[in-house]
């Protein structure tokens, strides 16, 4: 017999469904790989479990079906909900009131996941695009996250101002409880959720107006960050402390930031390195020429030397992006050039090319049957 959805979740049978939301969420923080990274393979099947549980309760129909005919109503095609283990061994499905998983539950520790002291509350992840600029050269910025804070209203009680909030005699305050049941093994003992405090560990007198006894709400808040010199698309920067609050006094989760950086019309990043490209006409790559670049720095000047081709790539030395460990050590810029075909000429300049090309010992008169000016300049280029 599988396990009762609602000690799965912690809640009775008249609970809201505003409440069975708010329970279900307690439990996805209660089973986070964060907080139970001593075990995380039964962390996840309870987490799949309480999932279980959510999705059949969360949804009016499912509840009503599951109040009436209870595990039975989704035995269809050999399934049983929580308890798969219905379909094929259906002579165990009574002992004691327990069921076969709660006969594994006994044995392997089964039943609510027992907090063992304060624990860190879960991490956070948020998202940032920045320019190619502010990757090179770093950047201090605010962002917006949404976490979970003590409600500040209540103080993290649960219970409305001025009301009492009393320890459950139940449990104790540790929000569980031992049942003790009859099996073909014999007597045995189990934890399970505290069935009247439903795990909080306390009985509260009045629920906060606020938080409705969650002792927590969702508030938006800025946090400074600083990017560092040299960061790349996909790194992650951990701020601490800045994460969701502790169980049981425990320390707040940390926040993650993963940078994507935008990219930029003309550069390119290479390692540490930037790759660009200019254009320069006939003349200067025939003749050489000086002429002004694009950094990331601003303008510098590009000696281009005589006779130079289409696809000659320049180095500018420092000029690239900061090492991330070292800021003060930068890559080079590597810049590509492309020797551009002038696609308009003038009579003169027709005729000074035709000139170029007798000089050349080129066929002026198959120059113009059979091939194009330009192709033939195109040639010479790239020989």
């Amino acid at each position: 017999m599988a396990r009762d959805y609602y000690d799965i979740l912690g809640v009775d049978r008249n609970a809201s469904q505003d409440e069975i939301k708010k329970a279900f969420r307690k439990k996805a923080r209660q089973y986070h790989p964060d907080v139970n990274k001593d075990n995380p393979k039964e962390a996840e099947e309870k987490f799949k479990e309480a999932n279980e549980a959510y999705e059949v309760l969360s949804d009016e129909t499912k509840k009503a079906q599951y109040d009436q005919f209870g595990h039975d109503a989704f035995k269809q095609g050999g399934g049983a909900g929580a308890g798969g283990f219905q379909g094929g061994f259906g002579g165990f499905s009574g002992f004691g009131g327990g069921g076969f998983d709660n006969i594994f539950d006994m044995f392997f520790g089964g039943g609510a996941s027992a907090q063992q002291g304060p624990q860190k509350g879960n991490d956070l992840r948020e998202d940032i695009d920045i320019s190619f600029e502010d990757a090179a050269f770093g950047k201090s910025m605010d962002i917006e996250i949404h976490r979970h804070e003590e409600c500040d209203h209540c103080h993290g009680t649960g219970g409305e101002p001025g009301t009492k909030v009393d320890t459950c005699p139940n449990c104790n305050g540790s929000g569980q409880e031992a049942v003790i049941q009859n099996t073909p093994f014999g007597r045995m003992q189990s934890v399970r959720t505290c069935s009247r405090c439903h795990g909080s560990g306390k009985i509260i007198e009045k629920p906060c107006s606020k938080c409705r006894d969650t002792g927590e709400m969702l508030v938006k808040r800025k946090i400074a960050i600083k990017i560092p010199p040299g960061v790349d698309n996909g790194s992650r920067l951990r701020v601490a402390n800045e994460g969701e609050p502790g169980i049981l006094g425990g320390p707040k989760g940390d926040l993650y930031v993963y940078i994507y950086v935008r990219q930029h019309k003309e550069f390119e990043r290479s390692g540490n390195d930037v790759v660009s490209r200019v254009n320069i006409s006939f003349a200067q790559a025939a003749l050489g020429a000086t002429i002004q670049v694009n950094t990331l720095d601003g303008k510098v000047e590009l000696k281009i030397p005589e006779g130079t081709q289409t696809g000659t790539t320049f180095r500018v030395k420092g000029k690239g992006i900061p090492y991330l460990r070292n800021p003060n050590q930068r890559g080079d810029q590597h810049i590509v050039a492309t020797v551009q075909t002038p696609k308009k000429l003038t009579d003169t300049q027709r005729e000074l090319l035709l000139r170029f090309a007798s000089e050349s010992d080129e066929d002026v008169n198959n120059l113009q049957v059979s091939k194009s000016l330009f192709e033939k300049i195109k040639d010479c280029l790239t020989r």
